[in-house]
């Protein structure tokens, strides 16, 4: 069961959670990001969105995916988005760009521009981090 917050609309798993209390669209996130990297997002938007027990929400600056926790963070840069996922093993080797120990596991990135980039590995990953979090 979530929350929303009554000033931002931000919709939380528990009441009063401490969170970055703003209102911001997805769309305001993608203004004057190539097309293709939209497609990109909305490809993983209509992957993840169907998972059970899925929030998503936005701040100033990325799009974040909870289950019980956080488990996906994606942040739109100016010609990539910046995936972060978590794993309880540091994941290596293509398409992964660092992976960093943090509060008991590992948060890795990937950064994606285009269509061909969003492999099932990708998604594979993300489903990973969704199952452990």
């Amino acid at each position: 069961m979530s929350w929303v917050c009554p000033k931002c609309e931000r919709e939380l798993v528990k009441e009063n959670q401490t969170h970055y209390c703003a209102r911001v669209s997805i769309d305001s996130l993608f203004e004057g990001k190539p097309a293709e990297m939209v497609l990109v997002f909305d490809k993983l938007l209509a992957e993840v969105a169907d998972w059970t027990d899925v929030i998503i929400s936005t701040t100033p600056h990325c799009i974040v995916f909870v289950h019980r926790k956080t488990f996906l963070v994606i942040r739109p840069m100016q010609k990539v988005l910046d995936v972060k996922f978590y794993s309880m093993t540091a994941q290596t080797g293509h398409p992964v760009i660092n992976s960093t120990l943090y509060a008991g596991k590992y948060a890795s990135n990937v950064r994606l521009k285009n269509m061909d980039e969003l492999t099932q590995q990708v998604f594979k990953m993300i489903y990973q981090s969704y199952e452990l979090l």
